[in-house]
C-alpha cells in the first residue's frame, strides 16, 4: 500500500504519533508532500526523523513551497529554490532557531550550515510523483494544465511556481486522467478536501491545531493524529 502524508511543519510530536498509527507492513511506501519546516517547534527534529524513516522504509519526499524559501535562503541556486527574502516572515525563524542560528556569536546567513545530512535530504526532495492512478504534489499543477490528457506533457510544462504555491486549482476538474493529491492548502475547518474523482487535499493545518493527516491507497482510507 502507498500512505501519502500532509504538511508536518514542524510537529514532530504529531508525526511520531502518526507514524505509530499506520499499520505499515513489507511493501509499503510514504509520500510525503513537503512543508516539513518553518511554523512549527521543531523542524530540525522532523527532517531528522524524516532521514531515519527512509532508511527503514521507501520514502518519496517532494518538496514544499517552505522547503524551497529554506534552500533559497541558505544560498542555494536553482529554479525550484525562490523566496528566501520571504523566509523569515513565513515561520522561518523558529526553523533557525531549532538549528541553532540565534544562539551563534553571529548570526548571519553567510557563515551559517546545516548538516549536510539534512542539506542532502532538502536537495534530494522532488517537485511531483506519479504512481499508479495518482498524482502528488505539494500545490497544484496552475489552471492552464488543467484541460490537458496528458498527465506526463502537463508536469513537462509546469512550473515550478504553480508546484509549490498554486491555491486556486487543486480542487478544479481536470482531464489528466489521475487522482491530484495535495497539500499546502488546509480549508478553514481543517477537514480533507474530497474532489473526487480528480483531487483529495490533505493538508489539515497540523500546525494551526488541526489533526495530521496521512492517507493510504489506493482504498483512500486516512489516518489523522
Amino acid at each position: 500500500m502507498l500512505y501519502a502524508v500532509g504538511d508536518i511543519h514542524g510537529e514532530l510530536e504529531k508525526l511520531e504519533e502518526l507514524l505509530d498509527e499506520l499499520p505499515l507492513r513489507e511493501g509499503d511506501r510514504l509520500v510525503f508532500l513537503g512543508d516539513y519546516v518553518d511554523r512549527g517547534p521543531d523542524s530540525f527534529g522532523v527532517v531528522e526523523r524524516l532521514i531515519r524513516l527512509q532508511r527503514q522504509w521507501p520514502c518519496v519526499f517532494l518538496l514544499g513551497n517552505h522547503e524551497s524559501m529554506f534552500l533559497d535562503f541558505l544560498g542555494w541556486t536553482d529554479d525550484a529554490y525562490f523566496g528566501g527574502d520571504a523566509f523569515l516572515m513565513n515561520g522561518g525563524d523558529r526553523t533557525l532557531a531549532t538549528y541553532g542560528y540565534f544562539d551563534r556569536d553571529k548570526p548571519d546567513r553567510e557563515s551559517f550550515r546545516i548538516p549536510k545530512t539534512h542539506e542532502d535530504f532538502l536537495l534530494g526532495c522532488k517537485l511531483h510523483h506519479s504512481e499508479g492512478d495518482y498524482l502528488f504534489v505539494h500545490a497544484g499543477l496552475g489552471r492552464s494544465l488543467l484541460a490537458h490528457d496528458d498527465v506526463d506533457f502537463a508536469l513537462r510544462k509546469a512550473r515550478s511556481e504553480d508546484l509549490l504555491w498554486d491555491r486556486t486549482s487543486a480542487d478544479l476538474p481536470h482531464r489528466l486522467g489521475v487522482t491530484v493529491v495535495y497539500g499546502h492548502t488546509p480549508s478553514e475547518d481543517f477537514q480533507v478536501r474530497w474532489n473526487a474523482p480528480f483531487s483529495i487535499g490533505i493538508d489539515t493545518g497540523a500546525v494551526y491545531g488541526g489533526p495530521l493527516t496521512a492517507i493510504r491507497l489506493p482504498d483512500e482510507t486516512l489516518f489523522q493524529v
